[in-house]
């Protein structure tokens, strides 16, 4: 029985997928051979985020790289539905479990937007795609979420608006969350909810608001409900 591998992403423009190659990555070496004190022979996949997942042994280790043989294709995993999250700025450490919650759920699209009532600050794209391609690589998705910098909400709305159904999740609603379509954008609130000129905003723009549950949740819970929902 092979025991679980670990999985590592690779940026294809750097480092592509072709049958043998050399990794010099060095925080991949580093991480290989300091972290987990692979041996030769012992086996990884590395992936692309775009089209490829594969079974690799490695060969041998240099001071600038490591060398792998190639073993097998993996059949890529792929949310089954493209999902856009929409959520109102939170705390950093909130951001980031929404994140990474988001990516193991199967959402493909993160757009933080500014709200009336939410955090302005503590954002760091690069640190949120850092959370992104960890999350991906423990839960086994073969592709990598996008994530966009901070987006007035007036703006999200006007760019998204018409591309595919836009839901607003509020506790106050009695609709519930449709799964149906194969495309779909989710609008999650701040801890003190949208304001009435931000529900008008929605309101212009055709979205639907629906329910995720029966209590009031926290802002963070919410996503992550909403997302459960959708994806199942």
């Amino acid at each position: 029985m092979r025991v679980r591998l670990h999985r590592f992403y690779v940026d294809p423009a750097k480092t592509p997928l072709v049958h043998d190659l050399w990794v010099h990555d060095m925080s991949l070496v580093h991480q290989w051979r300091r972290v987990l004190r692979y041996k030769v022979g012992q086996e990884l996949v590395l992936f692309d985020g775009v089209a490829k997942e594969v079974l690799y042994k490695l060969v041998s280790f240099a001071d600038d790289g490591v060398q792998l043989q190639y073993v097998t294709d993996f059949v890529r995993k792929l949310p089954q539905r493209e999902v856009y999250l929409f959520w109102a700025l939170l705390k950093k450490d909130k951001n980031d479990w929404v994140i990474q919650k988001g990516t193991e759920l199967g959402v493909n699209h993160f757009v933080p937007v500014l709200s009336e009532r939410c955090e302005k600050t503590g954002f760091v794209l690069d640190r949120a795609q850092k959370i992104a391609i960890e999350a991906a690589e423990q839960c086994g998705r073969s592709n990598i979420p996008t994530i966009r910098e901070p987006l007035q909400l007036a703006t999200a709305i006007d760019e998204f608006e018409g591309k595919m159904p836009l839901y607003v999740c509020q506790q106050s609603t009695q609709a519930t969350l449709p799964v149906t379509a194969s495309k779909v954008g989710l609008y999650i609130g701040p801890e003190g909810g949208w304001s009435e000129d931000e529900l008008e905003l929605f309101a212009r723009s055709g979205s639907q608001s629906i329910a995720v549950a029966d209590f009031t949740l926290r802002a963070e819970t919410a996503a992550v409900a909403a997302i459960t929902r959708i994806t199942a």
